[in-house]
């Protein structure tokens, strides 16, 4: 038989504060679009600075692709 110790309300309220949400950490590029950290601008096609995606011809190739 096991002993459970009595967690008490304020243990349990100290324990969860740390479950908050914090706000995702938005960047703003040169062009002035906001995106995430660490990730590529979705409507740029930049990462730090440089492009690395071209979009259109991603668009391109994805609008040939349904036809």
């Amino acid at each position: 038989m096991t002993v459970r110790m009595r967690h008490t309300r304020s243990h349990t309220r100290n324990r969860r504060s740390h479950h908050a949400l914090s706000k995702p950490a938005l960047l703003k590029d040169e062009s002035g679009n906001f995106h995430l950290r660490h990730r590529l601008s979705k409507v740029t096609g930049a990462y730090r600075g440089r492009k690395v995606i071209d979009l259109t011809a991603k668009l391109e190739k994805q609008a040939k692709k349904i036809k």
